[in-house]
């Protein structure tokens, strides 16, 4: 029992020391003006012309994702849930593929399609539809619009579909019986509830487009937030500037999780019976053709991302044609061949395994801990291994370059150790969760049997529990690693020096190159959508379970 608790202690002071105290340094320092406390850093920020705007534009474009993602995601996930038709099961994984590819990369083809003359213009003028290109990114905001709804549109398509699912049908059957329409019943009986599922999904997205990086720095779009944070860094010591959007970014994402506990606590949202079996209807002869061409439609445009990438990896010129001009493997070659995209292969790797073998020791041990064990402090560890899910990326990178500048761990010197902790605790509650749910699954009474036939611990653990747990343990640990690999904040904030790169930061100087710059680019981008997409099927087989419910929220 002392070494339980021992091993407790350790867990909880890690996570006290790398997410609480950089946390509570950025907060602090939001308050703090000439070593008093103060309010005045917000006012100075918002006075700043550049700052009110980004804030607002940030606010604009969180909204419009969700309602992006909702008018795409909600009718999507009744029509799988509620209707038959032939290709169903072969057209739902579909949706899950724009998930494969960070809109971060994803940005880099898509400017090859969208830009003033890329492939798209090109193409209406070509057949006579327009006769001056139009300017679809417009000043890159419609971009990173465009790009942030494709990529999360399915988070809110799969958590739609779970509680379309897990909520008994009879509701509705009941409101048509007493002559409600379609539109009344799903107005006042299917959304209402639906609203725990949908808020955790639309929370979840709000946040994310918030906070994004990597896109808008892609399409060279600054009137953001995360972009005024990122440019803060350079003068942080002088400016606090960027404590003061930081705590923002904090306090927004903290009200929003407690609005949304608020709105699903405040009424219920079951209808006091278990979920009803119910037959999937048919579609009619003549709405399944326009299910079709819609369904198609937007598996063709959610996949834009992927083959504009994919062809501009294998281009040596495209330049004023809809297809590239030439096609050539050199880009692949420079990925293995140039001394820039081969460090920051190497890093990654290193620094992915090195932080998905720190998850799979804590992640089992946390995981033991909250399944086996009684101790007082279990949910307040269960609540810090989870926290990071709620804390954006960008949030954590800038109180780690904040915190440790001039120190032992400063990351303008060496922020490898840095990076590795931050790769770590950010992919953490994806293994904990896994191994949790393992554990649940493992009933004690089959350890108790091993114990009661004369095995010890040791040897319990390596024929009983480890060969039980290890699938969900393991699947946790491959998507940790693919997700380390390609992480993007943590990457273009805290590795300052060339030879630190990881692959993400790697990609982002290589799209700003001139010449051959982003065809070598959207190559790591391919080998990167390879290996996550790998990670996920590999996972989903080591715990037979399906690929989207890696990314349901509730």
């Amino acid at each position: 029992m002392t070494k339980i608790k021992a091993v407790y202690i350790f867990c909880f002071a890690f996570l006290a020391y790398f997410l609480l105290y950089p946390l509570a340094h950025v907060l602090s320092q939001s308050f703090v003006a000439d070593g008093r406390l103060t309010l005045s850093i917000f006012k100075i920020a918002l006075q700043n012309y550049a700052v009110r705007r980004s804030v607002i534009n940030s606010f604009i474009l969180g909204i419009m994702v969700v309602i992006s993602t909702t008018a795409i995601g909600a009718p999507l996930a009744y029509l799988f849930a509620r209707y038959r038709f032939p290709g169903k099961n072969i057209l739902r994984p579909l949706f899950f593929l724009p998930l494969i590819v960070s809109p971060f990369v994803g940005a880099i083809g898509m400017m090859q399609i969208l830009s003033r003359f890329g492939s798209l213009n090109i193409l209406l003028m070509n057949i006579g539809i327009i006769k001056y290109p139009i300017p679809w990114l417009g000043s890159g905001f419609a971009g990173i619009f465009i790009l942030e709804t494709l990529h999360l549109y399915p988070i809110m398509f799969l958590n739609l579909s779970s509680a379309l699912n897990n909520f008994d049908v009879s509701s509705e059957e009941a409101s048509y019986n007493l002559g409600g329409s379609f539109l009344q019943t799903v107005r006042k009986i299917t959304f209402p509830l639906l609203l725990p599922g949908y808020f955790a999904a639309a929370s979840i997205i709000f946040i994310w487009a918030l906070t994004d990086l990597g896109t808008p720095l892609v399409f060279e779009y600054r009137d953001l937030i995360s972009v005024q944070i990122f440019n803060s860094i350079k003068d942080m010591n002088t400016n606090p500037q960027g404590y003061a959007l930081v705590l923002f970014v904090v306090l927004i994402t903290f009200l929003l999780f407690i609005l949304t506990k608020k709105l699903i606590d405040k009424r219920p949202y079951t209808t006091g019976r278990t979920a009803a079996g119910f037959t999937e209807k048919s579609l009619p002869a003549k709405k399944l053709l326009f299910v079709y061409l819609a369904v198609l439609s937007l598996v063709l445009i959610s996949l834009l991302p992927h083959i504009s990438i994919i062809l501009s990896s294998v281009s040596k010129r495209w330049f004023f044609t809809v297809f590239p001009s030439q096609y050539t493997g050199e880009s692949y070659g420079t990925v293995f061949a140039h001394h820039l995209t081969k460090t920051g292969i190497f890093n990654s790797i290193f620094l992915s395994s090195a932080s998905t073998l720190i998850d799979l020791l804590m992640g089992f041990t946390v995981g033991f801990l909250l399944a086996r064990t009684k101790f007082r402090g279990r949910n307040l560890l269960d609540l810090l291994v989870m926290l990071p899910l709620a804390i954006p990326g960008i949030v954590m990178a800038f109180g780690y370059f904040s915190l440790f500048s001039n120190t032992l761990l400063d990351p303008r010197n060496n922020p490898v150790i840095l990076l590795i902790i931050s790769y770590s605790i950010r992919r953490l509650p994806y293994i904990v969760r896994s191994t949790y749910s393992s554990f649940q699954q493992l009933s004690e009474s089959v350890e108790e049997a091993s114990y009661s036939l004369g095995a010890d611990t040791i040897t319990t653990f390596k024929r009983i529990t480890f060969p039980l747990i290890s699938p969900g343990l393991f699947a946790g640990g491959v998507l940790a690693f693919s997700f380390s690999v390609m992480e993007v904040s943590s990457s273009l904030i805290l590795a300052v020096r060339e030879r630190h790169y990881p692959i993400a930061k790697v990609i982002y100087i290589l799209a700003g190159r001139v010449t051959d710059g982003p065809y070598v680019a959207c190559a790591m981008g391919v080998l990167g959508m390879v290996l996550v997409g790998l990670s996920y099927y590999i996972s989903s087989r080591l715990v037979s379970r399906k690929i989207g419910e890696f990314f349901r929220i509730g």
